[in-house]
């Protein structure tokens, strides 16, 4: 694990990429089960959630012409940002089985927990090992883009959602979910407890990496908020930006659809 003594919980912006990638892969084991445990098991909810506001059960008539993905004859493909152990791309598979799903992630211990996954499920999931900032794939190639829990983790959000946008037809969705701060006063304050000191220790105890669950809750500190969200993907060739608020205010999930 890199060396945070100088710079406490969040690692310098310069340095950043490099921590995610090393931290995720130290606890890329333990991952799904702190998950469970942290969200109280709502995170599956959350995914099943998201992923259907990609709305995949009404494909654009277009979309075989537009997207050079549908070659194969698929009636829609989605690309999965920051898969991380696949949980949203099988997610999507469920709701969509006649979809072509691929999953993206730079952590390479992440992938290989999703192809596992994806095996025992006997489900079809092309991964590839990739940067959010830099997607290898070619202009409105996908349908719809759907992403958990990763804008936290880059260097640069709108790039982020900027790549999205670029390697999304236009019509075609994309779907994100993200930790959030909840409004309530007392609520806020029960909340910041739990995550900024309870998690951590949990963490640490499974894990055996309490330095990647203190930075977990702390990359939340900084972050923008759900309106801010809908302010940078209007900015990078998002439309009809909306979110709605889970589990009282902690995560968000944000719809746009590609101009």
């Amino acid at each position: 694990m890199p060396d945070k003594k100088d710079s406490g919980p969040l690692p310098p912006p310069e340095k950043k990429a490099f921590y995610v990638r090393e931290m995720f892969g130290a606890i890329a084991r333990r991952y799904d089960l702190m998950n469970r445990i942290m969200t109280l098991g709502r995170d599956q909810h959350w995914r099943r959630y998201t992923v259907s506001q990609l709305d995949l059960a009404s494909p654009s008539p277009a979309a075989e012409e537009l997207n050079p993905a549908n070659r194969d004859g698929a009636p829609c493909a989605v690309l999965d940002v920051a898969t991380g152990t696949g949980d949203l791309a099988l997610e999507v598979l469920r709701q969509a089985p006649d979809c072509t799903v691929v999953g993206l992630d730079f952590v390479p211990q992440m992938l290989a927990l999703a192809q596992h996954k994806a095996a025992a499920a006997e489900a079809s999931l092309p991964l590839t090992g990739g940067d959010a900032l830099q997607l290898p794939f070619g202009e409105a190639f996908f349908d719809g883009v759907v992403t958990g829990f990763a804008m936290r983790n880059v260097t640069d959000i709108p790039a982020a959602f900027a790549e999205m946008a670029r390697v999304t037809r236009p019509g075609g969705r994309l779907a994100c979910l993200e930790i959030a701060k909840p409004q309530a006063p007392i609520f806020r304050q029960l909340y910041a407890w739990y995550f900024y000191r309870l998690v951590p220790l949990i963490g640490g105890w499974i894990t055996g990496e309490p330095s990647a669950y203190s930075y977990l809750p702390h990359s939340l500190t900084a972050f923008l908020t759900p309106d801010e969200i809908v302010e940078v993907m209007r900015q990078t060739g998002w439309r009809e930006v909306r979110y709605r608020r889970l589990m009282l205010g902690t995560v968000a999930v944000h719809v746009g659809i590609r101009r």
